[in-house]
């Protein structure tokens, strides 16, 4: 057989795929490289076995019918690009067992506290759930990018209740562990990062004890009309921190010491994040702290 059926994301069973074209065919097919073993029980085609969406299906029917997609893996197959591609995480009811994969991360709960739905033909947590999960769970600077990521994919007028939401699902977990964490996170997230890295350089900040600051701050002219937007600010103070990307930054040097050069006639000061302030923070930190004594504003960070 030249052409393979569709299977599922490239993913199949072998009794199925076996009914479909027949065991011959099948053993053939793996003999010649056309199919790739993934467990006793499935197969991949090749072309497509290092993409998230085969590697979730090939997880998900090696785990059984009972399987679903839960956690980092619940996010990303709806989009959000913060959480982990790696490894697949399957959620399984008690008592159902599967053996240990290094690529498949398996959690075991009771599926009646969890509400599922078919995101391309793979079951799935829905998104409250699975952020609930990583908020928990994940990595704090993962967590927070992700949560940023989900209420940014809805309309400013729903992200209240979708905040609303994911708390309850914080609430009503079972297992409590990660859960004041995660409300902690939840609160901080506001939808409004352009970028993974702004959501940590937020993080980073609060994290040194500044206050919260805002973002996506609209500076105006006389007019009202807007001149410039800057990705974090404490407006009373006039303070501003801008995070700058490599790439962009190199781009807009230029542009930016003009932009920056205006806002200091405005009275504003302008601080510039970089990529190594993601790493060690204490110089960004200190500089703003410094920035908002000089205007009055006593900053605890002890």
């Amino acid at each position: 057989m030249d052409v393979l059926p569709e299977g599922l994301h490239g993913a199949y069973t072998r009794v199925g795929l076996a009914q479909e074209i027949g065991p011959k065919a099948m053993r053939t097919a793996v003999r010649a490289g056309r199919l790739k073993v993934y467990s006793r029980d499935v197969l991949v085609d090749p072309r497509q076995a290092t993409e998230f969406r085969c590697r979730a299906a090939a997880a998900m029917l090696c785990a059984g019918p009972n399987a679903t997609l839960n956690s980092h893996s619940a996010l990303v197959i709806r989009g959000i690009s913060a959480a982990d591609l790696a490894p697949i995480h399957v959620l399984l009811p008690y008592p159902r067992t599967l053996r240990r994969r290094k690529d498949v991360a398996v959690h075991y709960s009771h599926l009646v506290d969890y509400e599922t739905e078919l995101v391309d033909r793979l079951r799935t947590v829905t998104m409250p759930h699975a952020l609930a999960e990583v908020l928990c769970r994940g990595s704090r600077r993962t967590a927070i990018a992700c949560a940023d990521q989900a209420l940014a994919s809805v309309s400013p007028g729903r992200r209240d209740a979708l905040r609303t939401t994911i708390d309850e699902r914080i609430r009503s977990r079972r297992d409590r562990r990660g859960t004041v964490r995660a409300a902690t996170l939840l609160d901080l997230a506001r939808g409004d990062s352009e970028s993974p890295a702004e959501s940590w350089t937020l993080l980073n900040l609060v994290d040194g004890g500044l206050p919260i600051p805002e973002q996506q701050v609209s500076v105006t002219d006389i007019d009202g009309s807007e001149m410039y937007r800057l990705d974090f600010a404490w407006p009373e103070f006039r303070v501003a921190v801008e995070y700058d990307g490599y790439a962009a930054h190199v781009q807009r040097a230029e542009r930016d010491a003009v932009r920056d050069a205006d806002l200091r006639r405005r009275g504003w000061i302008v601080i510039h994040a970089t990529a190594d302030d993601l790493r060690d923070p204490s110089r960004l930190v200190t500089t703003v702290v410094e920035a908002m004594r000089s205007r009055g504003y006593i900053v605890d960070v002890t």
